[in-house]
């Protein structure tokens, strides 16, 4: 069964979250030749305030 988590900075739409879900799927499922319907894809919004980049976090940066 492929598992893919996906870490995103908050704010993405449900409908962008919704196509990460199926193009991911598709992927795994055509480079693993695995059944579609056992790809797993988790995602995780990660507030801005928790994300680092560059020693600064992303709503420092305005992301």
């Amino acid at each position: 069964m492929p598992f893919a988590q996906i870490y995103l900075i908050e704010g993405r739409t449900d409908e962008q979250k919704k196509l990460l879900i199926e193009k991911v799927s598709l992927a795994m499922a055509e480079a693993l030749g695995a059944p579609l319907e056992n790809t797993r894809v988790w995602i995780q919004d990660v507030p801005s305030g928790q994300w680092g980049i560059g020693g600064k976090t992303a709503r420092e940066l305005g992301r």
